[in-house]
Formats: structure tokens, sequence, C-alpha cells
């Protein structure tokens, strides 16, 4: 299972079941913040709807899929972040990732996301990093930037958030160019 302490304050660890009641908290918590940009939130409104999340992580995890992390700062889960194995036999995944508006602003997922992706790169040795965001959701998109992903393109009317269609901006990063450092070159 997947672990890895970023400084004093911050970790990361794969969602347990037991984190439900907290995960449920935190998204309701943050409802309004959240449903802006994320299409899931009316889905999930009982700690059994966090607790069904978490085990369908699990599963993706079983399978090699990817797997879904708790971001912990001082030991409070404060969001999360995932890698989706897209395309084995293409060596492509995903990231994805959520965060609390109170633990925003602070570099919080931009560490979170450069542990999973040197993670995949070294471990998982996937070619490509995708991250796909609203085109409006500019925090998401700063992310992607920050890590030296490059937008590859919009995807028009790719989701569908309640009541309309958002575009989204899709970013990729290839593992020559985070293991050049072109990447970090921008941090």
């Amino acid at each position: 299972m997947f672990a890895h302490r970023i400084d004093d304050h911050l970790a990361l660890r794969m969602l347990r079941l037991s984190d439900a009641e907290e995960l449920f908290a935190l998204t309701d918590a943050n409802r309004a913040w959240l449903r802006a940009w994320l299409p899931w939130l009316d889905g999930n409104t009982r700690v059994e709807d966090s607790r069904r999340f978490i085990q369908s992580m699990l599963d993706q995890y079983a399978a090699s899929r990817g797997f879904d992390c708790a971001i912990l700062e001082n030991g409070a889960i404060v969001g999360t972040v995932e890698i989706k194995v897209v395309e084995w036999a293409h060596g492509c995944a995903e990231i994805g990732y959520m965060l609390a508006a109170d633990a925003g602003g602070r570099g919080v997922m931009t560490r979170a996301c450069r542990v999973l992706i040197d993670y995949a790169f070294d471990e998982l040795e996937v070619n490509k990093l995708m991250i796909r965001a609203a085109t409006g959701n500019t925090r998401s998109r700063a992310v992607a930037e920050r890590l030296g992903f490059t937008q590859e393109g919009v995807l028009r009317d790719a989701e569908w958030l309640y009541d309309h269609w958002v575009d989204h901006a899709v970013y990729g990063l290839l593992r020559r160019q985070w293991a050049s450092g072109d990447a970090h070159q921008r941090l």
C-alpha cells in the first residue's frame, strides 16, 4: 500500500475504508467549493457514498489500475490525489485531485502531485501522465502548469457539470521531460 511523508506536516497514504467518515465530512464541509468543478457531489450525500467510493478505489488498486491517496496535513485529511492507469499497453496514466478550500494556496497539491509523478515514472514506469481540468478551473490548471505539464489541447463539452457542459484543458507530461529536469525548472 502506497504511503509517503512529504514533510513534517504533510503526507500521502492510500485511502482506507476507515477514512469514510472523515472523507465525507471533508466533502460535505466543502460541498459548495468543490461543486464548482466536480460533477459527483450530488451523488455523495451520506458516509456510505464515501465508503463505496473508497471501496471502488481499493478495487481499482487490486486490479492494477491505480489508487487514490488521502492528503494528510497534521494527520487530518485535507484532500485526495489519484493516479489512474488509462492504458498500460501505451504507458499512459492520469492524475486527478481535490482539495479543501482552506488548504489551498500553500502548495499542498503541487507537492502531493510531485510525489505521485515520481512514483508513476519511477515505479509504475509509465511514459506519460495527463491531467484534465475544466478550462475555467484556474487553480487546477495552475497545478498542472507549475509541475511542468504542457497543455496539449482542449476537449470541447468534455463533462456535464450539473446544468451545463464544460470544456477540459488536457495537459501531458512525458517521463523523459521529467527526468531531464525540464519540468523541474518551472517549479
